[in-house]
């Protein structure tokens, strides 16, 4: 029964360094940030990394941000949107009228948005309000601009 014990852990110290480095070597949680110029978002992006900073994730040591820059092209964003699932992202961060293109290249990958005059189309909203009266379960939980 020792001498099992003995070779249990005699095994388990060997493989020790080579679990340490397997998780060393993985990959970094992993952003795609999507915006239209890269001049008009320097200010976007310095409060994006220092926020990030204040929560204590390192941009290339424990998150790693991958820009794209639509240049005001918005053909360009079904590529983005392409390279940012081939690339397996964990999240997209991009501006709203971007959103559309986006779910069409994926329903996985959360999304997040912070500019948007109506993301999805025009009228979106009146019209999810409407489907969400009819719903009893929305009745009271959806949302009402001021």
């Amino acid at each position: 029964m020792k001498r099992r014990q003995f070779i249990t852990l005699l095994g388990g110290v060997a493989a020790w360094p080579l679990a340490a480095r397997a998780q060393q070597a993985g990959k970094l949680p992993t952003i795609g940030f999507l915006g239209t110029d890269a001049a008009m978002w320097t200010d976007w992006t310095a409060a994006f990394v220092q926020r990030l900073r204040e929560l204590g994730w390192t941009e290339g040591r424990t998150v790693a941000v991958e820009y794209r820059w639509s240049e005001g092209r918005p053909e360009r964003v079904a590529e983005i949107a392409a390279e940012f699932v081939r690339l397996n992202v964990d999240v997209i961060i991009t501006y709203g009228t971007a959103v559309p293109i986006l779910k069409q290249a994926t329903s996985t990958i959360p999304t997040v948005f912070a500019i948007a005059i109506d993301p999805w189309g025009p009228h979106w909203l009146q019209a999810w309000r409407a489907r969400a009266a009819m719903s009893p379960a929305c009745r009271t939980t959806h949302w009402q601009p001021n």
